[in-house]
């Protein structure tokens, strides 16, 4: 059979769309299996994910996001903006909408400022409480010295590790970041961010994803999670601008926590599957 896919990306964070909206493609049983075949960068499409788009019975659509590992992902805000794009030019949804995910309800505004696509998606709320270990430091957060570094760890729907350094080039990423994601003080592994403060209101980062054990272009939940715990030390103010590899995003820390972000359709086509 034929199975028609999307192409989309966030910032370089790129993933395959299957759209599961009136029927069925890809059985659940196959869809880790199709993941790890498809979004592989030399024999397949290549991608950091597949995103389903399906109806939901309580928000207006539904997202599940497989990893090539073939593990289903807990949150992803770059995918979430690709999934709103799809949605959009799809006519899914209009200029704003609640997506159910794996962790829970999201809420997305979203459309074209001249030919580009924005969505803001209202994230999780941070935590920064560790059951498993006290908190110190004196605001509450946890921070620990692992491989060198002071690391500090919040939680935004997923799990991310943050290193604050003068120099995000200087850092060995593909060297520090295994030592920290696999440390004993992240039972459930975590994604790792190197951070490094470029401005008044302005953070650049790197970021290690724990799914696919190795570096990204960027991660939504990586940005926002850098913002807020520099928003929480007084690094920067309620609005933070985050540089990634891939490009910006812009985090908004005041009230509830959003992160705006772009969302490019890169091609389509069809698979002999």
């Amino acid at each position: 059979m034929n199975i028609a896919f999307t192409k989309l990306h966030g910032n370089g964070n790129d993933f395959i769309v299957i759209d599961e909206w009136d029927h069925v493609v890809i059985p659940d049983d196959m869809k880790g299996q199709f993941a790890s075949c498809y979004c592989d960068r030399r024999f397949g499409i290549g991608a950091d994910g597949v995103i389903y788009v399906l109806k939901s019975t309580t928000c207006d659509l539904k997202m599940r996001l497989i990893r090539p590992d073939e593990s289903e992902s807990d949150g992803c805000g770059n995918a979430i903006c690709c999934l709103a794009k799809y949605a959009y030019d799809a006519g899914y949804v209009k200029e704003s909408c609640t997506v159910e995910t794996h962790t829970g309800t999201t809420k997305v505004s979203m459309g074209y400022r001249n030919e580009d696509f924005l969505a803001t998606i209202t994230m999780p709320l941070p935590r920064f409480d560790r059951k498993d270990i006290p908190a110190t430091g004196g605001k509450g957060d946890f921070r620990e010295k692992i491989a060198g570094y002071e690391v500090h760890a919040l939680n935004i729907g997923v799990p991310h590790a943050i290193v604050f350094v003068d120099a995000v080039d200087d850092v060995d990423l593909g060297k520090v970041a295994p030592k920290i994601r696999h440390h004993a003080s992240f039972p459930e592994g975590t994604n790792v961010n190197v951070v490094e403060k470029i401005g008044t209101d302005s953070i650049r980062i790197r970021t290690y994803e724990r799914d696919l054990e190795e570096e990204i272009l960027s991660c939504g939940t990586g940005a926002t999670a850098s913002a807020v715990m520099a928003n929480r030390l007084g690094m920067a103010g309620n609005v933070v601008h985050v540089e990634t590899e891939g490009g910006p995003l812009t985090i908004y820390t005041r009230d509830m926590v959003k992160m705006e972000g772009p969302a490019t359709t890169v091609f389509t086509g069809t698979i002999a599957y």
